[in-house]
């Protein structure tokens, strides 16, 4: 009997259409239980009469020829091929049908026993012990390229759906779709209108390009018919080439140094030398922690009528720790970037009676090099400029070892809204 090593056979299972919505923990679990079923030509490798197939078959090497029930209208012969699958897969079914090798055929056969490992989750499943980025990353799987995320009731959003949401969720699905040794490597996003909350988002991926090396794929997020959200990743598997680095990360006081933002929020409401029309407002928006535990390096804020320089430093990471999968983490930082990406434009501008709400317009990131969002990480952000009525910013991720992991570049609209004191003397 052939046999192959481990990580081949993952990287057979990550070409399998059925498998494509598993996650690579479950592609690992399903290479350990495979059984290697050898056929000459001719053998049969189930039959119609069977009472129970053993499992579900994926082509290895080799074509089988399915044949129809004898009499059935419209059925026609086929052929399978390499990455082809047949038998009781997650839906229970069993094909009347007769399958043949007619070549030297090797398969993979997933025996009935551990058939469980090709069953996703439901949302309501969803193991509560997981971290609650996990939770709201989940993609529930409705077809080959579509699948089904939601808004959790404790995940970010101020009235609509949060901007890191949809681009975490998209490259979550985008990477669905993709090889498990092909990791996305630079994303571009277009958020098209606002979001609701209270139904499901359907993200469908389409696959533009899979090559040996890269894969392309682009995802639209819809809701009530309506396109709202685009997004564009190249996936790219591992290579060996030229590594330099001329982005230095700055000189910053270690994280476990620094307040947490929740804390720092908590300070904010009862802290005297902040206006209290502030510490009420920051009272009422405060709701729950942030699944990412932000420290800000530098004690400059921005309020209604404090301006704070275009800039901002902060460390981040995750709360709770995360799998090793290295696509999760990617969508994770991917969603932690636009936390506060965009105020940035809008804050050397503030003034007395004025309320900026900048909106995010496009969202772009480069990932460099291997990261943990359970880990800290530096974010520095910049912005460069604002001009008819939009803000650009740049921003950079340092691991702890001070290598650059991530850029990103931002455009943001700026919606100002002037509020004046009311009038007492009213001359109705």
């Amino acid at each position: 009997m052939k046999t192959e090593s481990s990580s081949s056979v993952v990287e057979f299972l990550e070409k399998v259409p059925l498998l494509h919505r598993l996650t690579s923990s479950s592609l690992k679990k399903i290479a350990q239980v495979l059984v290697f079923k050898r056929y000459e030509r001719g053998d049969y490798v189930v039959g119609r009469d069977e009472e129970e197939m053993e499992g579900v078959y994926f082509i290895l090497e080799g074509q089988a020829q399915v044949l129809g029930p004898v009499g059935e209208e419209n059925c026609s012969e086929f052929f399978l091929k390499p990455f082809d699958y047949f038998g009781r897969g997650i839906f229970g079914n069993v094909y009347a049908v007769d399958v043949v090798a007619v070549s030297q055929l090797t398969c993979l056969l997933l025996t009935c026993d551990h058939c469980h490992l090709l069953e996703t989750k439901p949302i309501c499943d969803l193991d509560n012990q997981r971290s609650l980025l996990e939770r709201i990353l989940y993609m529930d799987p409705l077809d080959l390229n579509v699948f089904r995320g939601f808004t959790l009731p404790n995940a970010p959003a101020l009235g609509k759906v949060f901007g890191g949401q949809f681009v975490a969720q998209g490259l979550a699905a985008a990477s669905k779709t993709v090889e498990f040794m092909k990791l996305v490597h630079s994303l571009h996003a277009y958020f098209l209108l606002s979001g609701d909350t209270n139904i499901p988002i359907i993200y469908e991926v389409s696959r533009l390009r899979d090559g040996n090396n890269f894969a392309t794929r682009r995802v639209d997020a819809r809701q009530k018919g309506k396109t709202i959200f685009t997004l564009f990743a190249s996936f790219q598997r591992e290579q060996q080439g030229f590594d330099h680095l001329e982005s230095n990360m700055p000189h910053m006081l270690p994280p476990e140094t620094l307040v947490p933002r929740d804390e720092m929020l908590q300070r904010r409401m009862t802290d005297h030398l902040i206006p209290r029309y502030y510490r009420n407002k920051v009272a009422t928006q405060y709701t729950a922690p942030l699944p990412i535990d932000i420290r800000f390096c530098e004690p400059n804020y921005s309020t209604e009528e404090r301006k704070s320089p275009s800039r901002l430093k902060y460390w981040f990471k995750a709360r709770g720790e995360l799998s090793d999968d290295q696509a999760l983490h990617r969508c994770v930082v991917a969603f932690a970037s636009d936390l506060m990406y965009a105020f940035i434009s809008s804050d050397p501008h503030r003034k007395k009676g004025m309320s900026a709400v900048p909106v995010s317009l496009d969202h772009s990131m480069w990932f460099h090099r291997p990261l943990r969002a359970d880990d800290w990480l530096l974010f520095v952000m910049v912005n460069l400029t604002a001009s008819q009525s939009r803000g650009l910013a740049t921003g950079e991720m340092f691991n702890r070892k001070g290598e650059l992991v991530v850029s990103l570049k931002q455009e943001a609209l700026l919606k100002e809204t002037v509020t004046s004191n009311p009038i007492l003397d009213s001359k109705l």
